[in-house]
């Protein structure tokens, strides 16, 4: 990997992995509608809408005409609905994907993804696990992997289960837990409190990424971010105040039967209760063959949620 490498999206995971790969010495550019991203040496921020084939593959050339290394997919939809991801990401993808095949056939697209489409998720979730969900959310997410996998340009998509970390906001130990639990209030978690399931750490999925887009045997499959054991919502919680010098946290939960209800009369709510599964039961993914065969390992959970908490606490 040597001249630039190319960051689409700038939320927590294309933030960080745009910020990792600069420490590292290369040149990264973000692409974003707004031109927002990390204001850093070896960062450009380029205002470019991903939809537009022009505009895509300019964005992957360099002033000298050399193509990227590698591009970091992180666009995610415009809104939590499986409508919405149906209309826009299959679109940004083929575009990105296009473009890079287009410009060189070593360039790699690299994407950040999801469990959803696992469709055994009462088993522990590994890169051979079945990932046949057709339905909502997670029918989206599996036909996102099957035109990558179809597609002449090389790709990797990394999963990962639910984030925390610096920057994650949108998310279960995000926005509406940490900063909760650090005002010493009572959260409510979806589902049960106590069952196991697994938070990767965002810093630790762009290093995977990152990783992954410079290991060519791993091409053209699926692996799975360096992800610590699972716990449940309720230690997560723990986690953040223990780091923090707080007591632990009051941890109550939103019952499933209310948030099912919700959904026949409101629109988001029928897009949470379609993921209830995920809280309702032990939600477990393993992430052994990826740490072997790319050297790397998760950060402890404390570690992990001192970085959070001191992120938050700096807002």
């Amino acid at each position: 990997m040597s001249h630039l490498q190319v960051v689409a999206g700038a939320g927590p995971v294309g933030w960080t992995v745009a910020e990792q790969i600069a420490a590292q010495g290369h040149r990264v550019r973000v692409l974003t509608r707004s031109g927002s991203g990390p204001e850093r040496a070896g960062i450009e921020r380029l205002r470019v809408d991903v939809t537009d084939p022009e505009a895509a593959a300019a964005a992957l050339v360099d002033e000298d005409g050399l193509v990227a290394d590698a591009v970091y997919m992180c666009v995610h939809g415009s809104a939590y609905r499986a409508d919405v991801w149906a209309r826009e990401l299959p679109v940004a993808e083929r575009v990105v994907l296009d473009a890079a095949a287009n410009l060189s056939e070593k360039t790699v697209v690299v994407f950040p993804e999801s469990l959803y489409s696992y469709s055994e998720p009462d088993r522990v979730m590994t890169e051979d696990s079945p990932r046949e969900a057709d339905t909502g959310k997670r029918g989206v997410r599996r036909q996102l992997l099957a035109a990558r996998a179809a597609h002449r340009a090389p790709t990797v998509s990394v999963v990962a289960s639910d984030f925390f970390g610096p920057r994650v906001l949108n998310a279960m130990a995000g926005e509406r837990m940490v900063p909760t639990v650090l005002a010493g209030k009572k959260v409510r978690v979806l589902g049960s409190a106590d069952v196991p399931h697994s938070f990767t750490y965002v810093p630790d999925l762009a290093a995977a990424m990152i990783a992954a887009a410079g290991e060519p045997t791993v091409w053209n499959t699926v692996i799975h971010a360096p992800t610590g054991p699972a716990v449940a919502q309720r230690e997560i919680a723990t986690a953040f105040t223990r780091t923090a010098g707080l007591p632990a946290p009051a941890v109550g939960t939103i019952p499933s039967w209310l948030v099912r209800a919700g959904g026949h009369v409101n629109r988001d709510m029928k897009e949470l209760a379609e993921m209830l599964y995920q809280f309702d039961a032990p939600f477990v993914m393993d992430s052994t063959r990826t740490e072997q065969v790319l050297g790397l390992s998760p950060t402890p959970l404390d570690e992990a949620a001192a970085r959070t908490v001191e992120w938050w606490r700096s807002r």
